[in-house]
């Protein structure tokens, strides 16, 4: 069985591309003897000769001609493989796999993504869409990378950080309300107002905030993503309170935000496993995670 070494193929592709030993010596920065040595060691593995040998010029013979393209091959395939290891000790290659419960899929973190893979253009990032429970479970056991989730963390040895977010009233541009530099609770009277499915925080806070001014709530529906609820606040009927990033979020359909008095927060948990320090280029991610959501968190 053959075992031909890397030394090999470097003095078969020097010596096809430079014709002479001291040519192929000088271009490996090798001794003329160790090209020689290294030569014959490859010729009597492969059983035939590579190079016809005339005055010190050295013509590949036919076997040369038919090996040299898998040579190429070869070497091409070491030399992509030392880069993405060289990438991936720089960290500017590698893969992230990030979750989230879908209140930063769709305007927050395509941008991101965007914007570092124009600098890191070898990092493949994987995003996944699902609960914030099973997000957990997926960091714990280190499916994914970095989670995205509504606290509280229900799974035990995660890294956690926790932005509070400023929601805003969002409303439609032709909305009466539109005309209003801040919105009170006593605006919201009467009016439809589109809750967040699951007994959400958002809604707790805005119920006892609406109970202490004696204002009743007049919910019609519920949706469990943000974005969504923008959507049915664009068909102009509905107002609801949502993030800042999802109510900022210019897209072109009609929908405008205001500050809503008193403050209601959405808070947001950036999760890693405890048990596992993030790789350079997840680091690099985090920061980025961290510095966009911290720009929203400045009141």
């Amino acid at each position: 069985m053959m075992k031909l070494k890397m030394r090999h193929l470097d003095v078969f592709d020097a010596l096809f591309n430079s014709g002479s030993v001291s040519r192929a010596a000088q271009r490996l920065n090798l001794t003329q003897p160790a090209v020689s040595l290294a030569l014959s060691s490859l010729e009597k593995q492969l059983g035939f000769t590579l190079f016809h040998r005339e005055r010190g010029f050295f013509a590949p013979t036919n076997e040369a001609l038919m090996l040299y393209e898998e040579v190429q091959k070869s070497m091409d395939a070491l030399s992509r493989l030392n880069e993405r290891a060289d990438g991936i000790r720089s960290g500017k290659a590698g893969a992230i796999r990030i979750g989230t419960n879908g209140t930063l899929a769709f305007h927050f973190l395509p941008r991101l993504i965007y914007e570092f893979q124009r600098e890191y253009p070898d990092v493949y990032i994987d995003v996944k869409l699902q609960a914030s429970r099973e997000i957990s479970s997926w960091v714990a056991s280190r499916q994914i990378d970095i989670g995205l989730i509504d606290p509280p963390v229900p799974v035990a040895d995660l890294n956690s950080d926790i932005y509070a977010l400023k929601c805003v009233c969002i409303m439609h541009a032709d909305d009466p309300l539109a005309q209003l530099t801040t919105i009170h609770p006593k605006h919201l009277e009467s009016r439809q107002i589109v809750a967040i499915t699951g007994d959400h925080n958002v809604d707790r806070q805005l119920q006892t905030i609406m109970s202490k001014a004696e204002i009743e709530l007049n919910y019609r529906v519920s949706c469990f993503y943000f974005s969504l609820v923008r959507r049915l606040v664009a068909s102009g009927e509905y107002l609801a309170l949502v993030d800042p990033i999802n109510g900022s979020a210019s897209i072109a359909d009609d929908v405008i935000s205001r500050p809503f008095h008193p403050s209601v927060f959405h808070e947001l948990a950036v999760i890693t496993s405890r048990k596992v320090k993030p790789g350079k280029i997840e680091s690099q991610f985090l920061k980025i995670i961290n510095d966009g959501l911290s720009a929203y968190t400045i009141t």
